[in-house]
């Protein structure tokens, strides 16, 4: 397995699908390059190859101008420092956006049945669909851009609705985060409208190809339960997954026995007979609505609340002879329990692409010589049976901090464990054996599954509020100033620091944990510094972890893999 000799080094350079890359050698590209990708991937990537280049031909108007205008228009976008840069969407960017596009104006797909059409594979059948709506699954890596692919959607969609007289989207956002921390960080960009308006060219200009974009951008903001009045003109619901199908439930508070739900958000449950589902303080007012799923990887299950939550909102909405506009999630890792890939996934940007092309961190192991005298010794102390592992990490870490210091910036290690107890264990044995983490260690526990759980150190409020502050702000130099976080799973969604510059990986890889290994990497893949440059997360832990670290990274490189 290798990269295409002409995949090119920029993360703006259009990708021809002739290149791209796919988990087998070069040698079988010909033969059987499509059945190793996701199945409705290579045959959407010819088709809006060509939409491109033809000027984007049976592309509604409104489309055609948003395409120009993001894609194709020169933008210089003032900095902190008072000069302007220009500003360029990621080529995975703009194909995610063009797919979309594509799919809705011009093929016109509804259902499972228009998406089959593309099957590359011969193996996708209807049964595959769970859903009875139109939805999309884009796979980005995480540290490329998902966020931004969302903004883009969502304001196409509104445009549409706005501008097109038969458009079937909607100018009402159902934008679901599945925890808190995730939340915050979508609400940073999307406060203010900010994302749209100031921090990337969303939105055009007014004047452009004739119309007032800016001034016709009429969109409420309403965060969790502080729904205010919904506005005619657009709103955006913003919320983590609990609060759409919690139904009459009481809002969890910091005074209950356990605190897990309140600072992290109640986790989809695995049946539905346990889901309330009552999304009327959502649509009571509105017919038209598009759902925008953020680290979306674990809710293609139709068991899941979380998913007939969605169900329900479609079919209430065909109560009102109206039906879900679109459900699009974005995620790195779309798989289902049995690693088999999401079938909706119309675009891929995979994880060696972008480390290729600088998009994110390269990860890389210890020497050799160090690697080699890594013992898992027996004991059934974890700091004992893990020593190697835990000082190699330190001493990589150390390097790493050393290094970033001068720049002025804070390098992070990152320790994942398998349970609480182990979390608390290794957390004390670095304070204990390493004086630089005196007191500057954050621990935050979760259970196996992700879902943070305090109560068991009888937290306040405030502790937890304070927690849930230093987890979003970790890369700076606060007080207390973290160099180490240590967790059994920090949030295998979205949690991704961008300071993280060592990762210890001290767990099972395996389908009984449900734990991919990249979903670890992800969290040190986030760049500090953005541009160009390398940046590098070093990497330390089991087995299974550093040899998919080896082979991401050779891959990447370009090396070839037996």
């Amino acid at each position: 397995m290798a990269l295409h000799p002409s995949f090119p080094d920029s993360p703006y350079s259009i990708l021809d699908p002739s290149i791209r890359w796919f988990p087998a050698d070069e040698a079988l590209r010909a033969s059987s390059a499509e059945k190793l990708m996701p199945p409705l991937v290579p045959q959407l990537r010819r088709a809006v190859k060509k939409f491109r280049d033809s000027g984007y031909v049976g592309a509604a108007e409104t489309s055609r101008s948003l395409l120009r205008w993001w894609f194709e228009t020169p933008h210089l976008m003032p900095q902190a420092d008072g000069t302007a840069a220009e500003f360029q969407y990621y080529f995975a960017q703009r194909e995610a956006m063009e797919t979309i596009v594509y799919l809705y104006d011009v093929v016109g797909a509804k259902d499972k049945y228009d998406l089959m059409r593309f099957d590359s594979s011969g193996t996708v059948s209807s049964g595959m669909f769970d859903e009875s709506w139109r939805r999309f699954v884009v796979k980005m890596a995480t540290g490329s851009g998902k966020t931004k692919v969302l903004s883009l959607a969502l304001a196409w969609s509104f445009y549409h609705k706005l501008y097109e007289a038969e458009s079937g989207l909607a100018r009402n956002f159902l934008v679901i985060a599945p925890n808190i921390i995730v939340l915050d960080r979508i609400y940073k960009d999307f406060q203010g409208l900010r994302i749209f308006l100031k921090d990337d060219p969303v939105v055009p200009d007014n004047g452009f190809d004739g119309r007032n974009w800016r001034d016709d951008f009429q969109l409420t903001l309403h965060v969790q339960d502080e729904v205010r009045i919904t506005r005619p003109t657009g709103n955006i619901f913003l919320t983590n997954i609990h609060r759409v199908y919690a139904g009459d439930d009481t809002p969890p508070s910091a005074d209950d026995e356990d605190t897990m739900d309140y600072f992290l958000g109640k986790r989809p449950s695995g049946g539905t007979t346990d889901s309330k589902v009552d999304l009327g303080i959502i649509i009571r007012d509105i017919d038209e609505l598009m759902v925008l799923n953020d680290e979306a990887h674990h809710i293609h299950d139709p068991r899941m609340a979380w998913f007939q939550s969605i169900a329900d909102i479609h079919n209430r909405l065909l109560q009102k002879d109206s039906e879900l506009s679109l459900q699009l999630d974005v995620t790195a890792t779309p798989r289902h329990n049995n690693g088999a890939i999401v079938v909706q996934t119309i675009a891929d940007y995979p994880l060696v692409e972008a480390i290729s092309q600088n998009v994110v961190k390269h990860p890389v192991l210890p020497d050799a010589a160090s690697r080699a005298k890594l013992v898992e010794r027996q004991s059934s102390k974890y700091t004992e049976k893990y020593a190697d592992y835990i000082h190699l990490g330190v001493v990589e870490w150390r390097k790493a901090y050393e290094e970033h210091e001068k720049m002025g910036k804070k390098a992070i290690l990152f320790v994942m464990t398998d349970d609480t107890r182990n979390c608390d264990d290794v957390a004390a044995y670095l304070e204990g054996n390493y004086p630089e983490m005196k007191d500057a260690v954050l621990v935050i526990h979760t259970k196996s599954n992700g879902e943070i759980s305090e109560s068991a150190s009888g937290k306040s409020k405030e502790e937890l509020e304070e927690l849930r502050r230093q987890a979003n702000t970790i890369d700076g130099w606060d007080t207390p100033c973290h160099k180490a976080i240590v967790s059994v799973m920090m949030l295998k969604e979205g949690w991704d620091v961008r300071n993280v510059t060592t990762i210890v990986g001290l767990r099972a890889y395996s389908a009984k944990s449900n734990i991919l290994p990249e979903q670890t990497l992800g969290r040190g893949l986030r760049k500090m510094y953005g541009g160009g440059v390398e940046e590098y997360v070093s990497v330390v832990g089991t087995n299974a972890f550093m040899e998919f670290v080896e082979s991401i990274h050779d891959l990447a490189r370009g090396k070839r893999i037996p």
